[in-house]
């Protein structure tokens, strides 16, 4: 931990653990304060945290307060997509528990104090291995255990076409299916609580109702669907658009289609990759205008080559490639995306300059927005809420048009994660 981050610790609560040993200070009940600038207010202040808890919030003194080297103090960044890191997806049949907490003790680095492990559309085998693997690593640990909020299955029941498909293999997309889906929640035990799946096969209302009955959260996307089938999977309990605006067709018809239907769907929040290249600003100001910044939710979706310099590399799907600018494309062209590169908070930066949203209400949408989904606490900064936090800086770019995250510090728990773990 840097010497000028602002942490006075009376313990060894938040005292910088080794690398990757996440179960440091879980127990402790001495006190530690935290100073920086509240999220909402602006106003200098002085958090007091223990035994996993905040136990004060105090207001600085004018002085302090003015202090503009204080980082800013928010809740922490909850990311309920997240397929990977370090070159490591959650998708494979090679993940092993020790890359299961890998990945999870990276997440600190972004600012994220939970996540939901993203396992995407693959065999039977491949994505019962992954499920049953990140339950094993979460059963072993209790701080892995609450930093996964739990499992977001992406897929494999989406649609077959070219677009709506992304970079799901063809040959492992299928319709839904209750019995197998069970299966998976039982390798999982139980974690999975996102599912996202196209409501254009013949029974997939009805394992949408089920689904949503046993307190899963269901969301459209990769989706192929008319609007009577947009429709009827809201009626029945659908809740969310996963990275709407992406996964879908290049050329649409004007109207309608699925992205107007699921715009104009109030019960429905949607989900939002604001990372400068999945999306236009122009697109994501109109989102959140038409769904207003309470429905927004922001994510990273990073992909399992998040991390890794620029280059081409070969994975089991084909041959994807960095580009210099970040993007993640499949290999030998610049616009088809294979998903992201950039931490969450890349989005809360953009979100701000693309929509013209204050800082209070891009956290929220981090923060806040995807604990209601899960239903899940909201961490306000208050006394008694789980000392979840990250101290980050804001810094123009270039020009001063742009402005960038740069994360401290995160607090998962009342303890301070290591960054950088090997």
């Amino acid at each position: 931990m840097p010497a000028d981050i602002p942490v006075k610790t009376t313990s060894r609560l938040l005292a910088t653990p080794g690398p990757c040993d996440y179960d440091a200070g879980m127990s402790s009940s001495e006190t530690t304060r935290v100073t920086g600038r509240h999220y909402a207010t602006g106003g200098g202040v002085q958090v007091d945290i223990s035994g996993g808890r905040i136990d004060a919030v105090l207001a600085l003194s004018d002085r302090s307060a003015a202090d503009p080297s204080l980082p800013w103090i928010a809740p922490g960044f909850i990311d309920i997509q997240s397929n990977g890191y370090g070159g490591q997806e959650f998708s494979s049949p090679e993940l092993t528990v020790d890359d299961v907490v890998q990945i999870v003790s990276q997440q600190a680095a972004f600012g994220v104090t939970q996540f939901c492990p993203t396992v995407t559309t693959a065999s039977f085998e491949t994505i019962g291995h992954g499920l049953a693997t990140i339950d094993q690593a979460a059963r072993q640990s209790k701080s892995i255990d609450y930093t996964i909020a739990g499992i977001h299955l992406e897929g494999p029941y989406i649609a077959s076409e070219d677009g709506p498909r992304g970079a799901h293999p063809l040959e492992h997309c299928r319709p839904p299916n209750w019995d197998e889906f069970q299966r998976f929640q039982q390798a999982a035990g139980g974690r999975i609580r996102i599912v996202t799946l196209s409501p254009e096969y013949p029974k997939a209302i009805e394992f949408i109702a089920r689904a949503a009955a046993s307190g899963v959260v269901v969301a459209i996307g990769h989706t192929a669907a008319d609007s009577a089938q947009i429709r009827a999977a809201v009626d029945a309990g659908a809740t969310l658009s996963t990275h709407l605006g992406n996964g879908a067709h290049r050329m649409l018809r004007r109207h309608p289609n699925y992205l107007w239907d699921q715009l104009s769907d109030d019960r429905l929040l949607a989900s939002l990759i604001v990372d400068g290249h999945h999306l236009p600003p122009e697109v994501v100001q109109t989102i959140v205008r038409a769904k207003t910044s309470s429905r927004v939710i922001l994510i990273s979706d990073l992909s399992g080559l998040a991390g890794k310099p620029p280059g081409r590399y070969a994975t089991q799907l084909c041959d994807l490639e960095i580009l210099p600018d970040g993007r993640l494309v499949i290999a030998g062209q610049d616009q088809l995306l294979a998903g992201a590169s950039q931490p969450i908070g890349v989005g809360v930066a953009n979100v701000m300059r693309f929509a013209g949203v204050d800082l209070p209400t891009a956290v929220h949408m981090a923060s806040h927005h995807p604990a209601r989904l899960l239903d899940r606490r909201e961490i306000s900064l208050a006394a008694g809420d789980s000392a979840d936090m990250v101290l980050f800086n804001l810094r123009p770019a270039a020009g001063g048009r742009a402005t960038h995250l740069d994360v401290v510090a995160t607090i998962t728990g009342g303890r301070l994660a290591k960054f950088g773990c090997p």
